[in-house]
């Protein structure tokens, strides 16, 4: 937690550099999967996990300086992967997420725009949707990924496309609740790599681009 203070006071403190700030919110769709399945019982084997949509919605604003602009968000997100086919049984692992996107971007040509920078991850909420599998806490709750895409700013409009994906694993041990004494069944990648779609909506600033 005390990392994420650091972070928000850090965010923050770029609005003195801003000379035209810009403040709105946006939302869209997920489309992506958390990480690989791995068994520990017996040999050890390695699947991945089906992708599903899933849906964010936060705010973000938007500072330009010589030439660039720095773009840090704040957006929920939630996200579910199917991992039925690698244990054989149902079992959709449910996540959900507080996103911190400090994205560096240029204006290229009219009202498009490229933008990339890292992705800052605190897992609010994890469960395996699967009888007799419960799934442990993350290994880190923080953990940090990066973001590139572009977008389109059709007056206060914004339509944003990205991917992102991660650093390093953070694994999420998965037991069975069936018995005391059964232990460690598999681990969960819990950092995701997917495709997110926005639509935006521009509070204030110039609306030009």
């Amino acid at each position: 937690m005390k990392k994420l203070m650091i972070l928000v006071l850090l965010v923050s403190s770029v609005s003195a550099f801003g000379q035209s700030a810009k403040f709105g919110i946006k939302g869209g769709l997920n489309f992506g999967a958390t990480g690989d399945i791995t068994s520990i019982v017996g040999d050890s084997q390695t699947f991945d996990g089906d992708s599903k949509v899933g849906y964010h919605i936060g705010a973000f604003a938007k500072f330009k300086f010589a030439g660039l602009f720095l773009q840090p968000e704040l957006v929920y997100t939630r996200l579910t992967t199917d991992y039925g086919k690698s244990v054989n049984a149902d079992a959709d692992y449910n996540f959900s997420k507080l996103d911190i996107p400090v994205l560096l971007g240029i204006d290229v040509v009219g009202p498009l725009s490229l933008k990339a920078g890292p992705a800052f991850q605190l897992v609010l909420n994890n469960d395996l949707d699967a009888n007799g599998l419960e799934a442990d806490d993350p290994e880190n709750s923080f953990t940090i990924g990066y973001q590139i895409g572009a977008g389109v700013q059709l007056g206060r409009l914004g339509i944003d496309l990205r991917y992102e994906n991660s650093f390093s694993d953070n694994d999420t041990s998965v037991t069975s609740d069936l018995t005391d004494t059964a232990g460690e069944l598999f681990t969960i990648d819990s950092r995701p790599s997917q495709w997110i779609l926005s639509l935006s909506y521009q509070f204030k600033g110039d609306t030009k681009k």
